[in-house]
């Protein structure tokens, strides 16, 4: 007997090593990666927009062993102030969806940042103007009036990336009308929901869905530790910070710290106090999972990566960390990005070391 529970028990892991979501729907995702930086968070229009992501990439990523694209879309990019579509965008969207088809790719649609809501912005509408939460709704039939054509187990729909309320439960109140406007209009498509506060594990816990919906994915994103992660990051108070950083084990080690100048001590000391290792990434990923388990839901990693400056073998240590935990738990995840500050090579620049690690394992039979 427990022969047979122990071959169970390697037989369903061997599955989740393959296949980390499939939804009722037939959705089935596993290894991805964002295509950043075209239809969100780019002043590129015209020729160099549709120049920046073409078929050739597509074909690139899966014959690489992705299989799916998580690709970011901007309201400003996608619709004018007065709320009707951008044919140029949308032509470019469904350029993107047809070569996913073509090279048997999955998608999933991301709304990225409203007019009313930018993930680090100081005010954010969307949690206090009720008509800039219409509006979003709104946003959702009209995206869903275009891409209903698409089969549910193609395409998957990313409510909004990163929100960040004040009130975890003035999201939970977005959220749950969200999905009541599109489940009017398409019942059985695959929604992405992540937590609120820039998608932490540590906020799972507070996220609500409702029950019985089989069809939806719980997300999260994950950057930690920050300092390997975002090393130098123009954007981020550490793009100042040349000091090493370590991983796994202390961020800064005691020896290292007492060469810091009096200023640098203010100002990155509490990172001493960080120690970060596999089990310690593990214990995060567990929490998500536990939530996911309480609603019978697959997990997503809509975003995971490691800024370009980061120094090579920690980066590459925590990257097959991080893979080998997603594997282990059956977690999809998209790596963040494909040509942005945080990738690992294109089809126009050699490959670094961590394409291997993200392209690894059993590539999903098409």
């Amino acid at each position: 007997m427990k022969t047979r529970a122990f071959l169970i028990s390697v037989l369903c892991c061997f599955c989740l090593l393959v296949e980390a979501i499939e939804q009722k729907n037939g959705f089935v995702i596993n290894k991805g990666i964002n295509i950043s930086h075209w239809l969100s968070q780019s002043g590129a229009r015209g020729e160099k927009r549709a120049a920046y992501f073409t078929e050739s990439d597509v074909r690139f990523l899966a014959e690489a062993g992705f299989d799916h694209l998580r690709i970011p879309i901007d309201e400003e990019q996608m619709f004018t102030v007065d709320g009707k579509k951008e044919k140029e965008a949308f032509a470019l969207l469904h350029d993107a969806l047809s070569w996913c088809r073509k090279y048997q790719l999955k998608a999933v649609v991301d709304l990225h940042i409203l007019r009313s809501h930018y993930f680090n912005a100081k005010e954010k509408p969307l949690f206090t103007d009720r008509k800039e939460q219409i509006r979003f709704y709104d946003l959702w039939k009209a995206l869903s009036s275009e891409l209903k054509k698409y089969p549910n187990d193609f395409l998957a729909y990313e409510l909004m990336n990163e929100p960040v309320a004040d009130d975890h439960e003035d999201w939970n109140r977005i959220v749950d009308e969200c999905i009541k406007t599109i489940r009017h209009l398409e019942p059985e498509r695959s929604l992405i929901v992540g937590s609120n506060r820039w998608q932490g594990y540590e906020t799972v816990r507070y996220l609500k869905l409702p029950a019985g919906d089989p069809n939806l994915i719980i997300s999260f994103h994950y950057y930690l530790p920050f300092l390997l992660t975002h090393y130098q990051a123009s954007w981020t108070d550490l793009k100042d910070y040349t000091r090493a950083v370590h991983y796994p084990g202390k961020l800064i080690t005691d020896e290292e710290l007492q060469t810091f100048s009096d200023e640098e001590k203010r100002r990155y000391a509490h990172w001493n106090r960080e120690i970060y290792t596999k089990a310690v990434i593990e214990s995060h990923f567990k929490q998500v999972l536990e939530v996911a388990h309480s609603y019978g839901l697959p997990v997503y990693c809509g975003e995971f990566g490691c800024i370009d400056k980061a120094p090579e073998a920690d980066k590459t240590r925590w990257y097959t960390d991080m893979i080998d935990l997603f594997d282990q738990y059956g977690i999809a995840r998209a790596n963040w990005d494909y040509k942005g500050g945080f990738s690992f090579g294109s089809k126009d620049v050699a490959p670094t070391p961590i394409f291997k690690i993200l392209t690894q394992g059993r590539k999903r039979d098409r």
